[in-house]
């Protein structure tokens, strides 16, 4: 009998019989790895415990409290959740049900909606069939049998499903019990492993396929994690999340809001606007004082322009264009409005002749770029389709490029520390399957931004975490993807450092090297906060509203007790605006408590409250947003006190650098 030679996370190599199960293989190394196994991870890949194993193989037994199973419970508990609806409301055809960040959710076809009130019903079934601890067995049909009996259950879209496997690829069937479904699986061996911690959170619509024009269906939302510790985190997180929800601050702050007649697109108010331009002038600074060019590209490039560039190819379901309306035949052209600023600059690089001595040349827009996103996928500011980048460039070479990424990765981090950010996970995004350029660069590139990325984690002593995501690079390079975590424990991906060795050479861009001899440069493509719109979201909910007096809106409000300290508080105000904050007077005939509680809602930062007393002794009575405590405090020593406060923290660094200097 042939044999297999399998590695082990200790390093250990065994020999055993080929066609060992994932099952026997556990209970080969002890008993109780056998009770606890749910998969096995087969050269990376999970499996079914019942899969036979045919060649030599990296293994390793997965149990349920591995990180790698809460993906199996998630996908688990969906098949479960399908099971409990079709009981529940025989005639229900199931669709499709994939695993998602935090949980997972299935699409249904059913007559009727769905009622509020079900996702208890359907939550009271599921655990009926987790307790039968029905095991799930994976059985290999043929095509024409598969498509046979999801006809006659009425379950047509099964049938559209079955005919779009590719050929050569099996049909595979997963049983619970007396219920299956077509799946690709893993699954674990159970329906009792799923456990209690699970829960179903929402209703939604959706299109068969994600398509507009397609079938109209029901989805169905929910989580599931190994512990109902974790769970019970996770939907006080969600809990959390609601209350800090951008949309609903941006109402309470009258900062913005959307339209029907401009959907995908903000509508700043003023005091929206002072934050979002608070953002700018804080990243102009910062990137100004490293070497940084500010440039401003066309909105509507010719489509040739795209063509050259490979997004007409690569990225035009994602793009607007238009077409002139002019008569005569050389107007009679088509126009895509830029989805991304990089072939602009490009142009703008390749306006002269460049030296090897201007490299590296630094240019940075904050350009306004239009893409197309579904409707159903537009979410506040967090997912729009016209949003503002703050985009940079940077043309050096291939000598220079990790010298350049160092720098970058410093500014970064910088300033999301100054953000109150500082939990980063710096990850390379590899080559996608999709992409234009040689191997040869593609291999180039990645080997310098992976030794880039093992001396940030060493550089940062352990502090920044990094990782791979295999394939999820740009079509033209590899990049760097910084994930920062908020205040309530959330991950979002903002900024970006993208090689390409791809773009320069596409648009025959060339610098003259020190031999004279015309040379591709190599072009980093960097955003910090990535789509100004979608920070400005992250900041709100982060902070819950409760912004840095540097970066709010409207810093201070003064508002008066009684009528008598009108004209003081008119003076307050001034004095305050001479400090260069941003502040407004409320002198409505309201009582003070509710004044307080109405520009709480709107989360100004300080409120300074003057009344006769205060008039009288030249003081002022300084209250905290989130703060019950007020104190009193003399008007000049409580200005400027605040004035030091509102200084933006780059160049509160440059004043007291200047003033060590000194």
């Amino acid at each position: 009998m042939s044999e297999i030679s399998l590695s082990f996370p200790d390093g250990s190599k065994r020999s055993f019989k080929k066609g060992l199960t994932g099952r026997e293989l556990a209970a080969s190394i002890s008993k109780s790895l056998a009770k606890k196994a749910v998969a096995l991870s087969l050269d990376g890949r999970l499996a079914d415990l019942a899969d036979p194993i045919e060649a030599d193989a990296s293994v390793r037994i997965i149990t349920r409290t591995d990180p790698e199973a809460l993906e199996l419970i998630r996908h688990d508990c969906a098949h479960v959740m399908a099971e409990a609806v079709q009981g529940l409301w025989p005639g229900t055809q199931v669709t499709i049900g994939p695993v998602i960040e935090n949980g997972f959710f299935y699409d249904f076809a059913k007559d009727e909606p769905f009622h509020p009130d079900d996702l208890a019903r359907i939550e009271a079934r599921m655990h009926e069939i987790i307790k039968r601890d029905a095991p799930f067995t994976k059985e290999v049909w043929s095509r024409d049998e598969a498509k046979s009996f999801f006809r006659k259950k009425g379950e047509l879209f099964k049938v559209e499903l079955v005919d779009a496997i590719p050929e050569g690829e099996d049909v595979k069937i997963y049983k619970q019990g007396e219920w299956l479904d077509l799946c690709r699986g893993p699954h674990m061996t159970s329906t009792g492993q799923i456990g209690r911690a699970f829960k179903l959170t929402r209703f939604a619509g959706s299109y068969w396929r994600g398509d507009a024009q397609g079938a109209r269906l029901q989805r169905i939302y929910g989580t599931a994690w190994a512990s109902e510790g974790e769970l019970a985190t996770y939907l006080k997180q969600i809990e959390e999340a609601e209350k800090r929800d951008h949309r609903k601050l941006g109402r309470e702050m009258d900062l913005f809001h959307f339209q029907e007649e401009g959907p995908g697109v903000v509508f700043w108010h003023p005091k929206g606007w002072e934050l979002f331009q608070s953002l700018i002038n804080y990243m102009r600074r910062r990137q100004n004082a490293v070497g940084y060019r500010e440039v401003n590209g066309p909105q509507m490039l010719d489509k040739s322009l795209w063509e050259t560039s490979g997004h007409w190819e690569w990225f035009r379901e994602n793009m607007f264009a238009a077409q002139s309306a002019g008569d005569e035949a050389e107007d009679k052209r088509v126009f895509a409005i830029k989805p991304m600023n990089c072939p602009g600059h490009v142009q703008i690089f390749k306006h002269g002749l460049r030296s090897y001595r201007e490299l590296p040349y630094r240019i940075a827009e904050f350009g306004a770029v239009h893409r197309y996103e579904p409707s159903g996928a537009l979410h506040g500011l967090m997912r729009v389709r016209g949003f503002t980048q703050d985009d940079a460039h940077v043309f050096c070479t291939e000598e220079q490029l990790a010298d350049e990424c160092f720098k970058m990765n410093d500014l970064i981090l910088s300033i999301y520390h100054d953000f109150g950010f500082d939990q980063i996970v710096v990850k390379l995004s590899t080559r996608p399957d999709k992409r234009v350029g040689s191997d040869a660069a593609w291999d180039r590139a990645e080997e310098t931004m992976s030794q880039v990325l093992n001396q940030i984690a060493e550089r940062s002593g352990g502090k920044i975490k990094t990782g791979i995501n295999p394939g999820e690079g740009a079509f033209y390079g590899p990049k760097f993807e910084y994930v920062l975590r908020d205040a309530i424990g959330r991950d979002w991906q903002c900024g970006t450092i993208q090689v390409d060795f791809n773009l320069p050479e596409r648009f025959g861009a060339f610098y003259i090297d020190a031999d004279g001899e015309k040379k591709t440069p190599v072009m980093i493509h960097r955003a910090i906060f990535g789509s100004m719109e979608r920070f400005t979201g992250i900041l709100l909910e982060s902070t819950a509203g409760h912004l840095p007096l540097w970066l709010a809106p409207q810093q201070v409000m003064v508002c008066t007790i009684v009528s008598d300290a009108d004209a003081y508080a008119d003076s307050v105000l001034a004095v305050v605006h001479r400090a260069g904050l941003r502040a407004t007077v409320d002198l409505r005939n309201e009582k003070i408590n509710y004044k307080v509680r109405e520009h709480s809602l709107a989360k100004v930062p300080v409120l300074l409250v003057v009344g006769k007393r205060e008039a009288d002794e030249g003081t002022v009575s300084v209250r905290r947003l989130g703060s019950q405590q007020q104190q009193v405090m003399p008007l000049a020593e409580a200005i400027a006190a605040l004035a030091q406060e509102a200084e933006p923290p780059d160049l509160r660094r440059r004043r007291e650098l200047a003033a060590t200097a000194a």
